[in-house]
């Protein structure tokens, strides 16, 4: 792969469009604006992060994380662009936009969740692999059927911004190409997922659309496995964003929640530094006594040396990243310290803070819901005729193609509706659904 043709400001649906329009901004930061200002972006703020949404104490929801994400990416985007403008000085490559590229791209990462957290896709995956829709299977294909019980967050974000919805423009969002690479962490087909793990990076119906973003920039397919694409270089910095963002912040939010102890995540962030780095840590923990500021303190600096990192990580790694070849996340390639510590911080979130009261009751709570909003609208596009039917139709917007003629496109309409929805709409929808709560008079 090569850093010229990848960094490409033409837009899906745009190709042939050209403007005079004189913008102080680049490309890729019409893109950052584009996502901000959208409804897809805002319902962010009411769609559960890891915990559940905030009462007295404000923890991190979709939108929030988002945001952090980007600012995280930009910074790791820079480094690397002014990395590899040292090392290529001559190269007509775009370097210097690689931040706002990878700003743009982390804001919309999360776009495509449904509501509830994890437990919204697996509430959807499981609905056709355990529950009612396995009576449904002879209707697909093997391919499209693979869509479905592997339902996945990330292939959802792709097609949101990337799908014609009816009555909609071509190209979606019709961003740069180099940001909707910029999301797919898993350039492949459902039907390719690795065994036991429900990842991939689009659907059967946009499969067309990666192929030619992928085609333009110049994305190889994988050395190892034609069936599947490299990955486009800066996933791999989106994916490290991420990576910080959630075990850091999951850590400082689970304090404030009284899950973790402040000694705990104090230590858990201390154990990123080492001899005097550490010891001047300590110190500076002694000027305030506020234990709020010093694990903020603590994880904007923890953060800052995982940002260094990466960012050295990733250029190390160039010629294995553009060759296709390197498989490990940024993170799983830090130093032996900071892997330790940060392996650290993932088993404290996995034995402790994801498996604590409150976000299993979110799970709990999120997936009865998604499964019986889906089990209400499937049914309801297989029996269009029925007067209740006709109802619960009638509510869905009419970008959403669910009295299309294609078994296929029906259902994936319904999971789009579905997985566009805030926590609160599901809910509230779910109650009016099952009678608990009705509109009044």
């Amino acid at each position: 792969m090569d850093w010229k043709q990848l960094l490409s400001a033409k837009r899906l649906g745009l190709e042939q469009y050209h403007s005079d329009k004189q913008d102080v901004r680049s490309e890729f930061e019409r893109d950052y604006d584009r996502l901000i200002f959208s409804a897809p972006f805002r319902r962010l703020q009411n769609k559960t992060q890891v915990f559940p949404l905030p009462g007295s104490i404000f923890v991190h929801n979709r939108l929030t994380h988002s945001l952090e994400v980007s600012t995280v990416g930009r910074s790791l985007g820079s480094k690397v662009a002014r990395g590899l403008r040292q090392k290529y000085p001559d190269s007509g490559a775009a370097f210097e936009e690689i931040g706002s590229i990878v700003s743009a791209a982390c804001l919309a990462h999360d776009m495509g969740n449904p509501p509830f957290g994890h437990s919204g896709e697996k509430a959807i995956g499981t609905y056709f692999s355990e529950g009612e829709g396995q009576g449904m299977r002879e209707l697909f294909s093997d391919k499209e059927w693979s869509d479905f019980v592997s339902f996945e967050g990330n292939a959802n974000a792709f097609r949101l911004l990337a799908h014609r919805f009816h009555g909609r423009r071509e190209g979606g969002f019709a961003l740069t190409y180099s940001t909707l690479a910029s999301i797919v962490k898993y350039p492949y087909a459902s039907e390719f997922c690795p065994k036991g793990k429900q990842k991939f990076g689009f659907f059967q119906e946009d499969k067309p659309l990666y192929e030619r973003i992928a085609a333009d920039l110049g994305i190889c397919r994988n050395p190892d496995d034609p069936n599947k694409y490299a990955r486009y270089p800066l996933v791999y910095l989106v994916e490290a964003a991420d990576d910080i963002c959630y075990e850091m912040m999951d850590l400082e939010d689970a304090c404030k929640l009284h899950i973790v102890t402040f000694e705990k995540a104090r230590d858990l962030y201390l154990g990123f530094f080492e001899g005097e780095h550490r010891a001047r840590r300590l110190e500076h923990l002694k000027r305030v006594d506020d234990t709020n500021e010093q694990l903020a303190y603590l994880r904007s600096v923890v953060i800052g040396v995982l940002v260094d990192a990466c960012a050295e990580r990733f250029l190390a790694h160039e010629e294995d990243i553009l060759s296709g070849r390197l498989v490990p996340s940024l993170v799983k390639l830090l130093p032996e310290h900071l892997s330790k510590a940060f392996k650290a911080v993932e088993r404290v979130a996995q034995n402790k803070i994801y498996m604590s009261q409150p976000v299993l009751d979110i799970e709990l709570g999120g997936y009865k819901v998604i499964s019986e909003l889906l089990r209400c609208y499937i049914d309801a596009v297989f029996a269009p005729e029925k007067t209740y039917s006709q109802r619960l139709l009638d509510r869905v917007p009419s970008q959403y193609e669910v009295r299309s003629e294609d078994n296929y496109t029906r259902v994936l309409a319904v999971l789009d509706y579905l997985s566009g929805m805030t926590d609160v709409y599901a809910l509230d929808l779910y109650r009016m659904i099952m009678g608990i709560s009705i509109p009044s008079l």
